[in-house]
């Protein structure tokens, strides 16, 4: 009777993909299903089992390390409100304000540093949006590259740390081992910023390639108005600029590496420094510290419905025998473990078009990582791949959440598909980066 489980976890994906919320699916189905089961067939499930789930809530509720959820979130939304993101593309476009496509280089330093500071996508996406777009198009940028390069960057606090992602995924594939090897959230930041700065690195490379081969797609920007913005003092401009949110990210990122904090405790740090930089900016304001709060209530509440949904749907689907049986099911076709990793990789790719990163994290992990585990799998190193993988869920049409942003933004002229056929080009990037690191494992271990 374990094919129940497939048909629950089939079921649950159909109405996710359909448009019903993601938490009250996760549950509510897990919960009318496994109702029904008891009653045609109560030798394979009885309520009683749900006297678990209590325990299993108050455990997600009590899980000192999601603590960093709410924290991050904070951090990331202050952030925005700082004024930040604005100063630093101001300041980096004129940095690099000489070559072709170094606006486009300014934004995808500012979304590597906006990412190792916030790691909240929506709100980096639509700063960015609001502040650079504009500008590009004004400049005679292709409107492809400007929205491609402008979504891509703001997606990269998807992997480089601290990232909401990570400790969502970490805490996923822990709950899912089964008393396995586990995978700490410092670890993973760790293993995740090497390929995070290659990241960024292949991005450049890409940008400087199409401004030499199209000089008309990014022109660079004319040498007066270069001057006219430096003036005497862009030197101590570009260290007012920098210093604090590179201070910020050396605070929060270097107490998790040495060992001083743990990444709930970093969080922390994050937050109080977040809205210490926002009064330095002279932006904060108890309205705006009501604001913070208030969508910082929302995005957790959001994560922690969705967590306690799929907590109630991993209960059913083991008790039914899912894990077990798709375990069998693997073990049997003989399939290695390269090859089932690649078969994993594909899915969530695909599932990436249609559905978030959330709902990937909460439904496929939880079903894969035993079988990870029984191929005896390096956890730190399943848990990168997944997290680059998931990285292109926020640009994969039609439903890539860094497009819808970035549209909500743009000027009316932007078409939908400009946006598209802009982050093609950046999706393959982010693919490559994957198979570096599925063919260079050892790269994620150089920074631990």
């Amino acid at each position: 009777m374990e094919y129940l489980a497939i048909i629950l976890f089939v079921v649950i994906f159909i109405l996710i993909l359909r448009g019903y919320p993601v938490a009250f699916t996760l549950g509510g189905i897990s919960v009318a299903f496994a109702f029904g089961v008891s009653i045609f067939a109560p030798e394979v499930f009885q309520m009683s089992t749900f006297y678990l789930l209590p325990s299993r809530i108050m455990g997600v509720v009590n899980n000192y390390v999601l603590m960093a959820v709410p924290l991050f979130i904070f951090m990331g939304i202050m952030l925005e409100k700082s004024g930040l993101a604005q100063s630093l593309l101001e300041t980096m476009a004129m940095m690099f304000g000489r070559v072709r496509g170094g606006l486009a280089i300014s934004v995808v330093i500012v979304g590597a540093l906006l990412a190792a500071s916030t790691g909240i996508v929506g709100a980096t996406v639509v700063t960015m949006g609001l502040i650079s777009l504009p500008t590009m198009l004004k400049r005679g940028y292709k409107t492809e590259l400007a929205t491609g390069v402008i979504a891509s960057a703001g997606t990269l606090g998807q992997i480089i740390p601290p990232s909401i992602v990570l400790v969502l995924l970490a805490d996923t594939i822990n709950s899912s081992s089964r008393g396995a090897a586990s995978v700490d959230v410092g670890a993973l930041f760790s293993a995740a910023l090497l390929p995070g700065i290659i990241l960024v690195i292949l991005y450049i490379i890409y940008i400087l390639i199409k401004s030499f081969i199209h000089k008309e797609d990014a022109p660079s920007i004319p040498a007066e108005e270069i001057k006219q913005f430096r003036g005497d003092n862009f030197t101590s401009k570009i260290l007012k600029v920098l210093f604090l949110p590179i201070l910020l990210i050396v605070l929060v990122l270097g107490s998790i590496f040495t060992g001083i904090a743990s990444p709930t405790e970093a969080s922390a740090i994050g937050a109080i420094g977040a809205t210490i930089l926002t009064i330095v900016q002279k932006k904060f304001s108890f309205k705006i510290l009501k604001e913070v709060a208030q969508e910082t209530t929302k995005l957790t509440s959001m994560v922690f419905f969705i967590l306690l949904g799929a907590t109630t749907f991993t209960l059913v689907f083991r008790t039914l025998g899912g894990d077990s049986y798709l375990q069998e099911l693997i073990m049997s076709s003989n399939l290695t473990p390269l090859l089932f990793l690649l078969l994993v990789m594909i899915v969530i790719f695909i599932a990436g078009f249609f559905i978030d990163f959330i709902e990937i994290v909460f439904i496929i992990v939880p079903v894969v990582t035993p079988i990870f585990n029984a191929f005896d799998m390096d956890m730190l190193w399943v848990g990168i791949l997944i997290a680059l993988n998931l990285q292109t869920s926020f640009l994969t049409p039609p439903f890539g959440f860094a497009l819808f942003y970035l549209k909500g933004v743009a000027p009316e002229s932007v078409k939908t598909s400009q946006i598209y056929k802009g982050i093609i080009p950046f999706i393959i990037i982010q693919l490559v980066i994957v198979g570096i690191v599925v063919f260079f494992p050892e790269i994620i271990f150089i920074s631990k």
